[in-house]
């Protein structure tokens, strides 16, 4: 009991328990129950399972309130907010890598399922390098603060050009050194297959597998934007990183509804360029204006999810009566 009640990375040990039982928990009742076969899910099932994960955040949220206290309770929304928002960009770009490489919905889940596997465990390494490095060196949040400034500012002017998968590193490594299967064979990543010369069976990767390392290495990319995002908001490690997860956790149910009307929200990225902005330059105004005191935490989630409503409903309004198929695959 007294080991449970220990401080690590500044939040009782009982802490952290409850928040990885409480992911394991979701990820088992949902690959174990919910998707134990291999089905396409409608956009009325993405969605009411987006509002269940939704929901489980916003009740985490209010415990972290009560535990913690109001102030790290409105930066833990404030970061769930910009990576949920953040999110939607993913989205896009996953259902590209989905239509290159041909993968049917019925298999999308699963390997989504697994990719967030994957970024909670890659997302975990990220935030406990940084969380280190600033708590070492404060001045380092200077850096991420004017790295956001300037990615907000070169969203703002950026033109939309498509990701070109196939010209993607990962891609052209595992397809030179490693034998890939033309087709896919289910909901496999590795299969056995005779080999040409020998006759033998090897090893060989499936499209479905190279889809999820694309995947993945895509989520590093967003990773670059949305960690140092979260560490301008709150440099406790409990928060940048549950706030992160919970975010992400729903990705998988809300992409199958996003992926076919993700077209509906293309203003979406100039609020979340403008949000980036704002979060970087709020470490200059507490720091440098405000004598070192804190930015209001109730503004920054006031202005945060503001600038997030305008943007989605901005373009909703700008893109009524749009239509448009889903990608190939889908």
């Amino acid at each position: 009991m007294e080991l449970l009640t220990q401080a690590w990375l500044g939040t009782p040990v009982w802490f952290w328990m409850a928040f990885i039982g409480i992911v394991i928990a979701l990820t088992a009742f949902d690959l174990g129950v919910l998707h134990k076969e291999d089905r396409e899910m409608g956009i009325a099932e993405s969605l009411k399972l987006s509002a269940f994960y939704i929901s489980i955040a916003m009740l985490f949220g209010l415990w972290v309130w009560a535990e913690k206290g109001a102030d790290l309770g409105m930066k833990y929304y404030t970061g769930f907010f910009i990576e949920k928002a953040l999110s939607i960009d993913n989205v896009f770009v996953i259902s590209l890598i989905f239509s290159y490489f041909a993968i049917p919905r019925m298999y999308q889940y699963r390997a989504l399922l697994w990719g967030i596997v994957a970024v909670i465990l890659l997302r975990g390494v990220m935030i406990a390098v940084g969380a280190a490095v600033v708590q070492e060196w404060y001045w380092v949040l200077y850096i991420f603060a004017a790295f956001l400034i300037a990615t907000g500012i070169k969203m703002l002017f950026a033109g939309d050009e498509p990701m070109d998968v196939a010209k993607n590193p990962a891609v052209r490594f595992i397809s030179r050194h490693m034998r890939v299967t033309p087709e896919l064979h289910g909901e496999r990543f590795l299969v056995k297959v005779p080999d040409a010369r020998t006759g033998k069976l090897v090893t060989a990767a499936t499209p479905l597998l190279l889809a999820l390392v694309v995947i993945n290495l895509a989520d590093l990319v967003f990773a670059v934007d949305s960690v140092p995002a979260i560490f301008a908001i709150t440099t406790d490690t409990f928060i940048v990183y549950t706030s992160n997860i919970m975010a992400i956790l729903g990705l998988r149910a809300l992409y199958f509804a996003l992926a076919a009307m993700v077209h509906r929200f293309h203003y979406l990225k100039y609020a979340l360029a403008l949000v980036l902005v704002f979060i970087g330059t709020k470490i200059f105004v507490a720091d440098f204006l405000l004598g070192g005191d804190k930015f209001p935490p109730v503004l920054s989630l006031g202005v945060t999810l503001g600038l997030i409503a305008a943007g989605i409903f901005y373009s909703l309004w700008k893109t009524r009566g749009d239509t448009a198929a889903p990608p190939a695959g889908a």
